[in-house]
C-alpha cells in the first residue's frame, strides 16, 4: 500500500494495529500522552509523537503528526467511566481544524456499538439502523461521528466495534464473582483484537471511505451461558445472574463486513 498513516491513539488496540500496518510498508505515525511511551513506539518502528486531544484544543505538535499522511485513525476512547464531566464532542470538534488544513485525505473513526440502546426483543443492528443512544458515552460517540462526516475536506468512514476482547482482556474475568448480573439472556457481541485489526486493514485495502460498518463476531450466545462456559473455562467463578428482571441487548450484524469487504472473521468467541 506504501501509504502514511497517522494513529492517534496506540494502547491496546492502536499499537498492534501500527505493527500490522507496518509489516504491509505503510509509514506509520503514532500519537501517545505519555512521554514514557514515545521509546516504545519508535523501538517498534513507529514515528513517535507526544499529542494530547482536549476540549480547548490538542496539546502537542499536532500540526507535525498529521502532515504528510493521508489516512488519520482516530482510535482515542471518550473514557467517561474515569471522566463522566468529560467533554469527548469538544475534544474532536476542536481536532477537526487541524486535520481539514493537513494533508490527510481519510479518516477512519474507531467508535462503538454504544451507539445503539439495548432493547427488549434484541433488535438486530444493521447498516441502517439509525443509532439511539441513552448512553452518555454513546449520545457523545454518535454526535462526534456526524461531525466528522460532515466535514468537506476529508472522507470519513465509521467504524463501530462491539465488545473488545483478547487472550488476556476478556470480559468474563469482570464479571466472574459479580452478583445480580443484568440482560442474562441478551445475545453476546464481542470481538477480538485480531478481527478489529483485519477488518481495519481490509477498509485500506479496499479503498471503503464514506462508509459506516458495525462488527462483532458473527455467533451471538446467551450471555449467561457464554460466560458461565468461558469462566469454567478459566477456572475462574461463575457471575450470579438477574433472571428476574426482563433482559435488553440488541444483536450487532456483521455481514455489511463479510458482503462489501469480503472479510472472514478468525478468532471465535
Amino acid at each position: 500500500m506504501n501509504l502514511q498513516i497517522s494513529i492517534l491513539g496506540t494502547g491496546w488496540l492502536g499499537l498492534p494495529l501500527a505493527q500490522a500496518l507496518i509489516t504491509k510498508n505503510n509509514i506509520v505515525k503514532g500519537s501517545t500522552t505519555s512521554e514514557d511511551r514515545l521509546s516504545v513506539l519508535k523501538h517498534e518502528g513507529i514515528l513517535p509523537y507526544l499529542v494530547a486531544i482536549n476540549e480547548k484544543g490538542p496539546k502537542g505538535d499536532i500540526s507535525s503528526f498529521l502532515e504528510g499522511s493521508t489516512l488519520l485513525i482516530i482510535n482515542i476512547p471518550p473514557g467517561l467511566r474515569r471522566n463522566p464531566e468529560s467533554n469527548y464532542v469538544a475534544k474532536i470538534k476542536n481536532l477537526i481544524p487541524y486535520i481539514e488544513q493537513s494533508t490527510v485525505e481519510k479518516v477512519l473513526f474507531v467508535s462503538s456499538t454504544s451507539v445503539f440502546a439495548d432493547q427488549e426483543g434484541f433488535p438486530v443492528i444493521s447498516q441502517e439502523t439509525i443509532p439511539n443512544a441513552v448512553s452518555n458515552a454513546g449520545k457523545q460517540l454518535f454526535e462526534t461521528e456526524k461531525l466528522l462526516q460532515n466535514s468537506t475536506k476529508f472522507k470519513t468512514t465509521i467504524l463501530r466495534f462491539a465488545g473488545l476482547f483478547d487472550s488476556r482482556r476478556h470480559p468474563a474475568r469482570m464479571l466472574s464473582k459479580r452478583k445480580g448480573v443484568k440482560n442474562p439472556k441478551a445475545p453476546v457481541n464481542l470481538i477480538h483484537r485480531e478481527d478489529c485489526i483485519g477488518v481495519i486493514q481490509k477498509i485500506i485495502e479496499t479503498n471503503s471511505w464514506d462508509c459506516v460498518f458495525n462488527a462483532s463476531y458473527p455467533d451471538h450466545p446467551e450471555k449467561a451461558l457464554y460466560y458461565t462456559k468461558v469462566c469454567k473455562q478459566m477456572g475462574l467463578p461463575k457471575p450470579d445472574y438477574d433472571f428476574d428482571t426482563v433482559s435488553k441487548g440488541k444483536l450487532i450484524s456483521s455481514e455489511h463486513i463479510t458482503n462489501t469487504l469480503g472479510y472472514t472473521f478468525g478468532i471465535k468467541l
